[in-house]
């Protein structure tokens, strides 16, 4: 076993406790002039130790040990010699140094089946074997060319939530070498289905390093969507191809930094959904595997008498009260733009990140200040979850400018109005007015004035990687998780779902058909929304995950997206597409600014009878029919939606629009209808002022 030793003659070095990490030396020591970069300066946030080790092992050769000799307000420093781009390396907290150098070609990490060696916070890569991890010295060397992301503005943004691994686990078109990968995820194949179905931006799971949790570990399964961070600046290398996995992290890191400059190059921003609110250390008994090991204290939060705080769920919570911590977020955030040319994030249970010492929500924490002062940060799109499991956790709406919120009463409201109330009717009952379902359509707006935010603040969603696929919505009553181990414990209870008389697979077409009408109903109601429109992959070919709402564990094609042509996928296909091209049509015929404006109205309701709506129809839910004229401030009148969700057809008077030169009324053309009449329908015009006749339960949008 190696002593870790300080040699007198570098005590005192050129080291910097910053930047946070392994770096250049900096200018004018003698470190940097070596050409073979193999001197490091290496400083380490390890306020819960004394001394800090480092003990690395160049490419080819043997392992070395070092005490970092310098400390500088709890940062750990020190140049050390023979730490190349590629050497793998960890650190360990160490007795009193001992001042007498001693080499050996090796350095016994007696571990007792404990990692042996602790991750360092600012790791750009992560080496895994010998039945331990640790940190890899990483260089940044990579052709970009003339990259440069989309910029998508905000109001033409419609989002696609995937994981890199299921989106082409199953797909025919990708080579078997490339499934499951990131390689894969740019394949022509994928990205032609992406351009094809009209998506702007691929939104992917978490894809920082990421171990399984021990509890699932027993179970032999995995933490497949990946929400358990280890690594926060290191991508995972079994989204990697084979090749580039045998091949080192710099080969991972490539083959990730080769999927954003394609898809890029298609006109597709990269967004990363992050993980900031915990680590995969867990709850106080959990592994040790970094933070922990380096300052317990001070990287997470703990209640007057010591305990964790854990506002995620997951055992412990960062501790955004902890000004390094929030460095650490940062510097990781700036590195995924700078490095790796990200577009945006969404950040897992934002509210955690926002806790003041009270542990309070504050819309002005420090956090988000920095962000919105931060000249690289500031120009991303930013997504918050924008809640967490700890007390007054809910906070949609609250975020402040610059941010867009994931909006639950969106999804809550059209769930309830085209699958809870509608099993209601089924069932003899009443469902809801069409108020609710009235609101979430216009973007919430009253939901986000409070934070000075317009409706495009709103990300809309139905479905999400947490929850019934689009699919299962349609064709269950309850979740079925018995495959995660759990007794069917596990996942939300309220889904707000309706199995049209079955549950699960059916072959009876009576029933099938009615999912798919709401299912087409579901998805245009989505697309004709205010806001930013997001899908989670394979919703458009009605993915099912066999009902498990709660599928984290599941590395399988429970999860993975079944790319086989169906009539049944090709027609939701056909209609994802037909609807989102709707939508982009409608925008690209109005202002700049809008919906942002909240100066005029671009939005007038009628009913039934083409009459602008009363209060009492609003709360009436007998009445669950409602028109919407989409317009713009200069008189302009673009489209129709009309909305019929009673369990009967109906004969709707069109609202009555002058034509432009005075004489007579204009005309409506019937550009979709989610009924089963739309190839029959598609191109139908009707006077304004006339009746046309809705079938129960569908949705139909007409231009002017």
């Amino acid at each position: 076993m190696v002593k870790s030793y300080v040699d007198p003659a570098t005590t005192v070095d050129a080291s910097r406790p910053f930047p946070l990490g392994v770096s250049v030396p900096r200018t004018g020591s003698a470190a940097t002039d070596d050409p073979r970069g193999a001197f490091a300066n290496v400083a380490v946030y390890a306020p819960g130790v004394a001394n800090l080790d480092i003990a690395y092992q160049a490419p080819g050769g043997s392992w070395q040990l070092k005490t970092l000799p310098n400390v500088t307000d709890g940062v750990h420093h020190g140049i050390v010699e023979g730490l190349p781009a590629g050497s793998r390396y960890g650190l360990r907290a160490s007795p009193e140094p001992e001042a007498l150098p001693l080499s050996v070609p090796t350095l016994d990490f007696d571990a007792d089946g404990a990692q042996p060696l602790l991750l360092d916070p600012y790791g750009r890569g992560v080496d895994e074997r010998d039945d331990f991890i640790t940190s890899v010295r990483m260089a940044g060397d990579f052709d970009w060319g003339l990259d440069h992301g989309p910029r998508t503005p905000w109001r033409n943004t419609i989002i696609y939530e995937a994981h890199v691994r299921g989106q082409t686990m199953l797909h025919p078109d990708i080579p078997e070498n490339l499934q499951g990968t990131y390689a894969g995820m740019a394949h022509p194949a994928m990205v032609e289905h992406l351009i094809s179905l009209g998506v702007t931006a691929v939104q992917l799971l978490p894809v920082h390093f990421h171990i399984d949790e021990p509890h699932l570990q027993n179970l032999g399964l995995p933490n497949y969507w990946g929400y358990n961070t280890a690594a926060f600046f290191a991508p995972h290398p079994g989204y990697a191809t084979q090749a580039a996995q045998d091949a080192g992290p710099h080969a991972v890191q490539d083959e990730f930094k080769g999927m954003v400059k394609l898809l890029h190059a298609a006109g597709l921003e990269v967004i990363l959904d992050v993980v900031y609110n915990h680590t995969a250390e867990g709850g106080p008994d959990g592994p040790t595997l970094s933070f922990r090991g380096l300052g317990e204290l001070e990287y997470y939060r703990h209640d007057g008498h010591g305990k964790y705080v854990d506002t995620t769920g997951c055992g412990n919570t960062l501790n955004f009260g902890e000004p390094r911590v929030v460095q650490l977020v940062l510097d990781s955030l700036r590195y995924w733009v700078n490095e790796f040319h990200i577009d945006g994030f969404r950040f897992d249970l934002a509210v955690t990140l926002c806790r003041n010492a009270n542990n309070e929500f504050d819309p002005r924490h420090p956090f988000l200040v920095a962000i919105a002062a931060d000249p690289v940060l500031s120009e991303t799109k930013l997504i918050a979850e924008p809640w967490d499991v700890g007390y007054g956790g809910w906070q949609t709406g609250r975020f402040p400018a610059g941010w867009v919120d994931w909006n639950d009463h969106f999804r809550d409201a059209v769930r309830t109005f085209w699958l809870a109330d509608r099993a209601a009717i089924d069932a003899g009952g009443q469902g809801g007015s069409v108020a609710r379902l009235a609101d979430a359509l216009s973007g919430s707006a009253g939901l986000f004035a409070v934070s000075g935010r317009s409706r495009l603040a709103s990300v809309n969603l139905i479905t999400a990687h947490d929850g019934f696929t689009l699919a299962d919505l349609v064709s269950y009553d309850r979740k079925h998780n018995e495959a995660n181990g759990e007794q069917n414990r596990d996942g939300h209870g309220d889904n707000r779902s309706y199995n049209h008389g079955f549950e699960g697979r059916t072959e009876d077409e009576e029933v099938l058909a009615r999912r798919a009408q709401t299912s087409r109903n579901l998805m245009a109601s989505l697309m004709i929304s205010q806001g930013v429109p997001m899908i989670t992959a394979g919703d458009e070919i009605g993915r099912s995950q066999q009902g498990n709402n709660n599928a984290y564990c599941q590395d399988n094609p429970i999860t993975w997206i079944d790319w086989t042509s169906t009539p049944e996928s090709h027609a939701m296909l056909r209609s994802t597409k037909r609807v989102i091209r709707l939508r982009k049509e409608f925008l690209a015929g109005q202002p700049h600014d809008y919906p942002a404006r909240e100066q005029q109205s671009y939005f007038h309701w009628f009913d039934v009878h083409g009459e602008p709506m009363s209060g009492d129809r609003w709360q009436d839910p007998g009445h669950r029919v409602v028109q919407l004229l989409l317009g713009s401030d200069d008189g302009r009148v673009d489209g129709l939606v009309v909305v019929n969700g009673g369990a009967q057809d109906v004969k709707v008077t069109l609202p009555v629009i002058p034509a432009d030169d005075g004489g007579g009324h204009r005309l409506y053309e019937l550009r979709l209808t989610t009924s089963e009449l739309h190839d029959r329908r598609q191109g139908v015009r009707i006077s304004s002022g006339e009746r046309d006749v809705v079938q129960a339960n569908s949705i139909n949008i007409y231009r002017v």
